[in-house]
């Protein structure tokens, strides 16, 4: 099985907000972004599954690969609880230093842990191990590709965060004889 991993495209927000599980709409750059990033992807067959977070920074993504995109609510980022739509900036500095200090184990008020991400990326993932699916397309957020990687490679969770994920890029992974590996990250 190839599995591509692929984050959104670039979103037409400010840097330091918190916009997890918040729909936010895509930068004007969309038409080109897709084009260059369906560049740096092989041809698919018929019969590739296409899977998205709901959110539509993913889902309008996810269209321009097939008519037939599942959507997903555990490929959503973090839930960012209370803190969703507001600065990082803005928040008491004692609070925000804990989380960032134990994000893997601590959650914004009334959102989720990376641990919590982890857990329902991996409840997806096991599912789709046992497709047996010949071709994936996850498009998804940059938590959820970290945590799928964490998984594959058998990174403690506080080494997630050491991968870099852009905007509009692609991660390769194959699955064989109950073998997982990483083929490249974030082209």
């Amino acid at each position: 099985m190839e599995i591509y991993l692929i984050r959104h495209t670039a979103t037409a927000t400010n840097p330091g907000f918190c916009h997890g599980q918040s729909d936010v709409p895509l930068a004007v750059s969309f038409d080109n972004d897709v084009t260059a990033l369906h560049n740096k992807l092989p041809e698919f067959n018929d019969d590739c599954l296409v899977f998205s977070s709901p959110l539509s920074r993913c889902l309008n993504l996810a269209e321009t690969f097939s008519d037939t995109v599942q959507s997903d609510d555990r490929l959503q980022e973090l839930n960012f609880g209370d803190w969703e739509g507001k600065r990082f900036d803005d928040l008491p500095a004692d609070v925000l230093r804990h989380w960032t200090e134990n994000y893997v184990t601590a959650a914004p008020p009334n959102g989720e842990s990376f641990t919590d991400l982890y857990q329902r990326a991996g409840e997806f993932w096991k599912e789709l191990l046992a497709t047996k699916a010949e071709q994936v397309l996850i498009v998804t957020h940059a938590g959820i590709i970290r945590a799928l990687l964490a998984n594959a490679l058998s990174l403690p969770l506080t080494s997630a965060f050491q991968l870099r994920i852009d905007s509009s890029s692609v991660s390769k992974l194959r699955y064989s004889d109950d073998f997982l590996f990483v083929e490249y990250v974030n082209l």
